[in-house]
């Protein structure tokens, strides 16, 4: 099959369209021939060297993919069904083993191209917001880098639960699409101050940065207020006062989901189907893909998720 490699270890944007093995299923696997493959900052982290897969996965870039089963192997799907696919590595091919636990519906109404730029993001803004968060009407909430993939989905989805939105971006420009998304909040982080506009009033904040954000962060909230972080775009290390939190019962919690077993994996993916497809399917939250490129084009995507202009979800078309 052909599948985008990185040729220069030291060049994250030397990826290139080259003929590799076909993967094989292991128990519990289909093969899914890919149409499509949504495109992740942690994909540019992993071209970088910086992100390897976990021990066992397909080094191939790509966290998320729809396409149709062409080999159900062992687990009694059917051939030509058409699924989304969460992954640890390998969308970014024509063909990927995928755990059965892993595949979702496509939802109604979606094209495959729009279900590869949900499946990753669904299920990360979900397990983290609902699973970890408990995320409920009335909330009020952060998200940081709110034009992105994962924060333009995050503010549709609170939305539809009731909760009060603030965000934070880069421009107006984005600020803007955060707005006509539902956010309440626009901050823009380059001229304001977010702890300064939102100092002890968040219930929840969902974060993509870390580093020096944490206790900024910590002193955003409120009384029992949760502070999940997805990324480390501002560094892996921050401080934070333990005395200040404990009297306001706040908790913190750092996740990845690409990382976890198999099983855990199945359930996020049982959950966000169960809590988050109904709201793709109403069309209460859309998919927000702003940019395909074909496979071969890897790199020019890449370079596109890196700046500044970019708002939106990026798939890659096969």
């Amino acid at each position: 099959m052909k599948a985008i490699t990185l040729h220069d270890p030291n060049d994250p944007h030397s990826l290139a369209l080259t003929e590799v093995d076909t993967p094989e299923l292991r128990p519990g696997d289909v093969l899914v021939q890919v149409k499509a493959a949504g495109v992740n900052r942690a994909d540019l982290v992993q071209a970088q060297g910086n992100y390897p897969p976990p021990k066992g996965a397909s080094e191939i870039i790509g966290l998320e993919c729809a396409g149709a089963i062409v080999d159900a192997g062992d687990t009694g799907r059917t051939v030509g069904e058409e699924v989304g696919c969460l992954l640890a590595g390998g969308g970014y091919a024509e063909y990927v083993a995928v755990p059965e636990g892993q595949l979702t519906p496509v939802p109604k109404g979606f094209s495959l191209e729009h279900t590869a730029g949900i499946v990753e993001v669904a299920a990360t803004v979900w397990s983290n917001l609902g699973m970890v968060a408990g995320v409920k009407k009335g909330d009020r909430v952060l998200i940081h880098g709110g034009s992105g993939g994962i924060g333009s989905f995050a503010i549709q989805l609170c939305k539809a639960l009731g909760c009060e939105v603030a965000v934070t971006a880069g421009s107006q420009e984005k600020l803007d699409y955060c707005r006509e998304l539902g956010a309440d909040i626009l901050i823009n982080y380059k001229e304001q101050d977010f702890l300064e506009e939102l100092e002890g009033s968040r219930d929840i904040i969902l974060d993509v940065v870390g580093g020096d954000y944490l206790e900024r962060n910590i002193k955003c909230l409120d009384m029992d207020g949760r502070l999940v972080v997805i990324a480390l775009q501002g560094g892996p290390k921050g401080t934070l006062s333990l005395g200040r939190m404990m009297p306001r019962r706040q908790s913190v919690h750092a996740t990845t989901l690409r990382a976890r077993p198999v099983e855990m994996k199945a359930e996020i993916v049982a959950d966000t189907v169960k809590n988050v497809w109904p709201l793709l399917e109403d069309g209460t939250i859309k998919a927000n893909v702003t940019r395909t490129f074909p496979l071969a084009e890897a790199a020019q995507a890449h370079k596109h998720l890196d700046t500044d202009a970019r708002t939106g979800k990026i798939v890659l078309t096969v």
